[in-house]
């Protein structure tokens, strides 16, 4: 996944209203779009270095959006709405050495009456289903950790998987951690212990967990490598 321009770097001060944050570049203090609904626990703290982007289309309110937060040395991508897009990247690259090369993929498939998925891929007589869960979450060395808050929307695409489950298709959750700092993976329980619990009956029931740190660089972020689970 390639940024579409060269990376701005700056300062964080402050986030506010969720999807505003306020960034020092060079002497300017400046206001910044915010691409992440969760706490971004751990990472909102006065001083940490960030790399943002600048729009050029005019109709924008914000010309700038975060995309990057230092933490503990460690870059650590905060704009999920480029999740699916390194993941779809690593499928056509074949960088997820669980699926064939030659599977079909498709983005935002509907499931249900009210569920989409991340991704369906697909050959013959094999039909697999993929949600992707953003992660950014570290509050111990080399462990990366999700959920940052309670999820209720986690919850659901769990039930949601093994119902797919139930109807002859395989089901991963893929965990892509977009920092490159944590050999391991696992479960805040302490944070949302339904989630915790709901996620262990899950994997008895041939739930696949997938985890994959990032590789970053100052043309874009990919997939780079599994991190283990511990369960």
């Amino acid at each position: 996944m390639k940024f579409d321009d060269k990376l701005i770097s700056g300062q964080f001060i402050k986030r506010y209203k969720r999807f505003f944050v306020d960034l020092k570049i060079k002497d300017k203090i400046i206001t910044a779009h915010c691409p992440n609904t969760g706490s971004m626990l751990g990472l909102l703290k006065n001083g940490n270095k960030v790399w943002l982007s600048k729009s050029n289309n005019p109709k924008r309110k914000l010309k700038y959006t975060l995309q990057i937060i230092e933490d503990k040395k460690s870059k650590v991508g905060v704009n999920t709405h480029l999740t699916n897009k390194i993941v779809f990247h690593a499928l056509n690259n074949n960088l997820i050495k669980e699926f064939d090369k030659d599977i079909e993929i498709k983005p935002e498939v509907k499931f249900g009456s009210n569920t989409r998925f991340d991704f369906l891929i697909s050959k013959k007589n094999y039909k697999a289903f993929i949600e992707v869960k953003n992660v950014t979450l570290s509050r111990k060395e080399n462990l990366a950790e999700f959920p940052d808050a309670v999820t209720s929307r986690g919850l659901k695409h769990i039930n949601e998987l093994l119902n797919a489950s139930k109807k002859g298709y395989e089901i991963f959750l893929l965990f892509l951690i977009q920092r490159d700092d944590c050999k391991f993976f696992k479960i805040a329980e302490d944070i949302d212990l339904k989630y915790s619990n709901l996620l262990s009956r899950a994997v008895k029931k041939k739930l696949n967990i997938l985890c994959y740190d990032c590789k970053f660089s100052s043309k874009g972020i990919i997939l780079n490598q599994k991190v283990k689970f511990k369960i």
